[in-house]
């Protein structure tokens, strides 16, 4: 009896413990992709609740191609792309805040940035938005930061770290504490710290505006490459690497003191690089190998040992990469916590794959959804280079991706009050431009000439007469009488009851044009729709 409780409280329960992995259907997956054969350990692919993004191999140069979500079945061949940069692109991510805009860097020693439109691609892009120029060798790895707007992270092979601001176009700093390459980067939820993992076998954690190495140590003995995710906010990381013996391992640390772990183990004894995905919001984080076909998944906690395995997605097809959606992105109708994009390595194919906890009812779960971060900055880029931090704003994800957090929004706007300086607004009304829809207008071009024409006569008669007679008596000896009693006089015409009678007329008559316009409008509609419908026999 003693030996079966023993047992019994070795079983730790979890709400994650059965968690699957759903792969989409086929016809909801992306075909026919000439996925790059580069041999970087990158992920190759990004996503956001718009667009997929997949870098392609083509011959003299670097391109990706941009889908929009919905786009999915076999891709045309000749499908547009991004093909501005002159070498191989090495990275992409989409701006965190601005589903349009997305980041590539490439063997060229550049960053750009490109504005995406709301329909995709119609032809091959090659017109950047912003290019920026600082690193002298190939630029491998790019990160957005998390909160700031307009804040960019890059990491190349001069073994430099810069922090870009894309408003400006120039580097806010130049991180130079590194011997050897970077093998990878993270922040912490607020954005105001760095983990970087290099080729000297170091984990360094990083106070990104000044440049400080607030703390390293030594991180994965072998000499493959490690990565590193920074768990939320709790103050801890989590590194993937190699041991001596070409064992696969994790280690959790703590920020603070990086001489040896808090914890760690071995994965396997597969070659593949280990990347770690982290979610926030339940305090999953996700290993996935490069070259194999599993995604294991591990439940982070407070106490010793911090971490435990919870169950894998097990899969024969080898992936090259993985996008992973924003939480916004996800259906919470159907208990999707997270979603890969597997990039298959042995042929042209992007598939989905949800991580479904399996639940009964299909109502909303408040356990599984905490507010997630919206995508909406809490700071500007020259409020986070003055020294500010903020975690990220919030959504509910019941409401959808509307209902964000007023009150953070109402401080942001506060803090806003201080005038930027030209060149940034300048930039910033660039982006908003963009990323902004265009509404028609369809009313008749002879009734909006005839609305600015009535506008305009009406603006400008009654400012022309009195500054007339201010001209004309203010130069006579009884100035004062005659313009009292002229403006008197004009401000008894201007709100005459006939007048406003008239107004109200006009008006009327305009609505009702409009009214018997829409309904002729939407009559034609239907007789081209009936129409259309008898010639395709539907």
């Amino acid at each position: 009896m003693t030996n079966n409780q023993i047992w019994f409280k070795g079983v730790r329960s979890s709400k994650f413990r059965h968690v699957y992995g759903e792969p989409a259907k086929r016809d909801k997956c992306y075909e026919n992709i000439q996925i790059t054969k580069n041999a970087h350990d990158s992920q190759f692919c990004a996503v956001n609740p718009k667009f997929l993004a997949v870098v392609t191999e083509v011959a003299g140069g670097g391109a990706f191609i941009v889908v929009p979500l919905t786009c999915t079945g076999r891709l045309d061949f000749n499908a547009s792309k991004v093909t501005g940069h002159s070498g191989p692109i090495l990275d992409i991510k989409w701006n965190p805040f601005n589903d349009n805009v997305i980041a590539s860097c490439s063997d060229d020693c550049t960053i750009k940035l490109w504005h995406i439109p709301d329909g995709g691609l119609a032809v091959h892009l090659n017109d950047w938005l912003v290019e920026l120029q600082g690193h002298k060798r190939r630029v491998a790895y790019i990160e957005w930061h998390p909160t700031a707007e307009n804040v960019l992270f890059s990491a190349g092979f001069d073994h430099l770290v810069i922090v870009w601001n894309i408003e400006k176009g120039e580097a806010i700093n130049v991180i130079d504490c590194h011997r050897d390459a970077i093998h990878s980067m993270s922040l912490n939820r607020d954005g105001s710290l760095l983990a970087t993992t290099c080729k000297d076998k170091k984990l360094r954690v990083i106070e990104p505006r000044s440049g400080i190495v607030k703390s390293e140590g030594i991180c994965h003995e072998g000499s493959k490459a490690s990565k590193v995710t920074y768990l939320g906010s709790s103050g801890r990381l989590l590194t993937t690497g190699f041991s001596r013996h070409s064992d696969r391992r994790y280690a959790v640390w703590d920020e603070n003191d990086l001489s040896k772990p808090l914890f760690s183990d071995t994965i396997d004894s597969s070659s593949g690089i280990v990347f770690p995905f982290y979610d926030p919001d339940t305090n999953i984080v996700f290993l996935a190998g490069k070259g194999d076909g599993n995604i294991r998944f591990y439940e982070i906690c407070n106490e010793p040992p911090y971490i435990h395995y919870l169950s894998q997605v097990i899969s024969g097809n080898p992936q090259r990469g993985l996008g992973v959606m924003p939480k916004r992105g996800l259906n919470a109708m159907h208990c999707e916590i997270y979603r890969f994009y597997k990039l298959h390595a042995t042929k042209g194919l992007c598939e989905p794959i949800s991580m479904i906890v399996p639940r009964k009812s299909d109502q909303f779960h408040e356990d599984l959804y905490p507010d997630t971060a919206a995508g909406k900055p809490a700071l500007t880029a020259q409020e986070w280079i003055k020294g500010s931090n903020s975690n990220p704003i919030l959504i509910s994800m019941k409401g959808g991706n509307n209902s964000l957090d007023i009150h953070a929004i109402k401080q942001r706007k506060q803090k806003h009050q201080e005038k930027e300086p030209s060149a940034i607004d300048n930039n910033r009304r660039k982006f908003q431009f963009l990323s902004t829809e265009t509404i028609p207008d369809y009313r008749p071009k002879d009734l909006i000439d005839e609305k600015i024409k009535k506008t305009n006569t009406n603006q400008t008669t009654k400012f022309q007469q009195l500054q007339q007679i201010w001209s004309s008596t203010i130069e006579g000896p009884n100035k004062d009488i005659p313009l009292i009693k002229e403006i008197n006089s004009i401000g008894d015409n201007i709100l005459t009851e006939h007048d406003l009678r008239a107004a109200y007329q006009s008006q009327s008559d305009e609505i009702r044009k409009l009214k018997k316009q829409l309904a002729n409008s939407e009559q034609r509609v239907k007789e081209l729709e009936e129409h259309i419908r008898r010639l395709t026999g539907k």
